[in-house]
């Protein structure tokens, strides 16, 4: 595989839903959505965190190049990213709830721990 699940869509479409799930997932610190998406959102929000972690201005624009709302940068900076501060990953847990009843695809919870 080359690194990254390819969900069934175009790579435009691809990049974005998952920067919709990643600031939604900083913004409201929890989603529910299916596994595979899920997994994807997983990497890619840890790295956001890791980018808050540091905590310059270069990780800042990083950041903010990727997330799509300029109040959850911030929020990444000054109440996520502290939050982590002692901890080095394992930042998300993903939950199951079973399948979905129309297409029977697996539903998770991606929460911030």
């Amino acid at each position: 595989m080359p690194g990254y699940r390819k969900l069934g869509r175009t790579s435009a479409h691809r990049k974005m839903m998952l920067r919709n799930l990643v600031t939604d997932l900083l913004k409201y610190g929890k989603l529910e959505t299916t596994l595979m998406r899920a997994k994807e959102t997983r990497r890619i929000a840890e790295k956001m965190i890791t980018l808050g972690k540091r905590g310059d201005l270069h990780a800042r624009r990083q950041a903010a190049s990727y997330l799509l709302d300029e109040d959850v940068v911030k929020k990444l900076f000054d109440e996520i990213a502290p939050k982590y501060a002692d901890r080095n990953g394992g930042y998300t847990r993903i939950l199951k709830m079973g399948p979905r009843p129309g297409d029977i695809a697996e539903v998770v919870w991606v929460e911030l721990v």
